[in-house]
């Protein structure tokens, strides 16, 4: 498969070189020796709504990675780009090894420093500028006084043949391409590259490349290929996958930054429509008949966006004009299940939307907000055969909404056929839910800021029930 011409699915901010004394930021700070996610990887307070999307690319020495990359940036010039090669951050040999430098092997991990090479992306993607090494490849040294200097950016493209190897540096990345290039092209490429540009001779070449490359490939960069999302062959001569990854990249810019992190979380498109309704609903002036009316509406719309997430199949029908149109067929299986009692208002939405749709329900007592209790469960007798539409207006903390999909889970119900429809969202719920069922899908309308102390949705829409409901008073 890996010898299709396809690729598998599983500009430039050259911002200058500078002097040191040109900027007051040091290139070394223990407060950035950390990964993108730390120790909790989807802690709301350190997540930053703002961060860059992460690209890393990976492949074999000389296999067209930096081709690759220029392509990418080319066709996102109407974002800020910005490229970090990992040979930027090669350890500057000592004396001793400067001596034996035909034995000193550079393609092997120890030959990188990662702990920096992990605090300058930190910063970068804290939206800090950085300024990164650069490395003298015929001297075998850092310069020592001048560093590039990079800024934030909307995009943080990731080079090098071992950027996979590490786990912190894997963690970093929001997409991973493995750039495939048959190996006898890899090596006249090298050879013609550190002739030309690095002043080797071709027996030197051909010599590391026996002792070191090959086997490095074989040993780290080739085992690191499990780990890519997207494996592009023959790299940059294939503009297919390029023009693909850049569609995609660029449908990943234009989406929440937790719809980057959780592909399984779907914010409907925002409209002028949709933000005058959230608008309306969110206005504490609002009369309650308006609330209901304009929360309705919006409901509807989480609905039909939910129910184009289920299944599918090709169904024929005969026009009045005697024409065969080839359409689909609506999933027969579907069974609504809200959880009492702000769940309720989403049920007209839905029967609407789905003629003789059988509701269940789930009635969870909350003592505080980590003490949870299920009081009242009544479901279809078959629901482990059908897919759920879960309905709850407003995602908060994501305790009631876990336990829940716990039950559905406990009642047969498969993880991913479980939609949860939402009409606002806060981002630790999200984390919540999705942390502990990655296979559910969660539909929402807008995701909020955040929680306060009180765990109410920040800038939220107040207590739904009581306000859809009129028993605010």
């Amino acid at each position: 498969m890996e010898a299709a011409s396809g690729p598998h699915f599983s500009g430039l901010h050259l911002d200058g070189v500078v002097s040191p004394s040109s900027s007051s930021s040091s290139p070394l700070s223990q407060n950035h020796l950390q990964p993108r996610f730390p120790s909790s990887p989807f802690d709301s307070s350190t997540f930053n709504p703002n961060q860059p999307f992460v690209i890393g690319v990976s492949g074999g020495t000389a296999s067209g990675k930096t081709t690759v990359c220029d392509m990418i940036i080319q066709q996102l010039h109407d974002h800020r780009v910005v490229l970090v090669n990992q040979d930027s951050f090669y350890r500057g040999l000592t004396p001793e090894e400067l001596e034996r430098v035909h034995e000193y092997n550079f393609d092997h991990p120890d030959a990188f420093d990662t702990e920096q090479l992990l605090e300058c992306m930190g910063k970068l993607i804290g939206g800090q500028s950085v300024q990164l090494p650069i490395y003298d490849f015929k001297k075998h040294q850092r310069s020592t006084d001048s560093f590039r200097q990079v800024n934030a950016s909307d995009v943080i493209i990731l080079e090098g043949i071992l950027v996979f190897h590490e786990q912190g540096v894997r963690d970093l990345m929001n997409m991973k391409i493995f750039v495939d290039t048959d190996a006898d092209v890899r090596l006249a490429r090298r050879i013609r590259r550190d002739t030309v540009e690095r002043g080797r001779d071709i027996n030197s070449v051909l010599e590391q490349y026996a002792k070191f490359v090959k086997p490095a490939f074989d040993d780290f960069i080739l085992p690191s290929k499990k780990y890519a999302d997207v494996i592009i062959p023959r790299g940059g001569d294939n503009h297919v996958a390029v023009d693909l990854i850049v569609q995609h990249i660029h449908t990943k810019l234009g989406q929440h930054d937790l719809c980057k992190i959780y592909p399984n979380v779907y914010v409907i498109q925002s409209t002028f429509q949709i933000r005058g309704m959230h608008t309306l609903i969110r206005d504490q002036d609002i009369s309650k008949h308006d609330f209901v009316f304009y929360s309705d509406r919006l409901i509807r719309l989480v609905v039909e966006h939910g129910l184009g997430h289920l299944p599918f199949v090709e169904k024929q029908v005969v026009t009045p004009t005697g024409s065969v149109y080839t359409g689909v067929d609506f999933c027969k299986k579907l069974c609504g299940v809200s959880i009492i009692r702000s769940g309720e208002s989403m049920e007209n939405a839905l029967r609407a939307c789905c003629k003789g749709i059988k509701i269940g329900k789930i009635l969870i007592h909350r003592d505080g907000d980590n003490g949870k209790q299920l009081i009242y469960e009544k479901l279809p007798k078959d629901i482990s055969e059908r897919h759920v539409l879960l309905l709850d207006p407003v995602l908060a903390t994501g305790n009631s909404a876990n336990q829940a999909i716990e039950l559905l889970i406990q009642k047969g119900v498969p993880e991913s056929h479980i939609i949860f429809l939402n009409l606002i969202s806060a981002p630790e719920g999200i984390h919540c839910v999705c942390k502990k069922f990655p296979s559910l899908k969660i539909v929402t309308s807008e995701i909020d800021h955040a929680l306060n102390e009180e765990f109410r949705v920040i800038p939220g829409l107040g207590e739904f029930g009581d306000r859809y409901f009129g028993t605010d008073d």
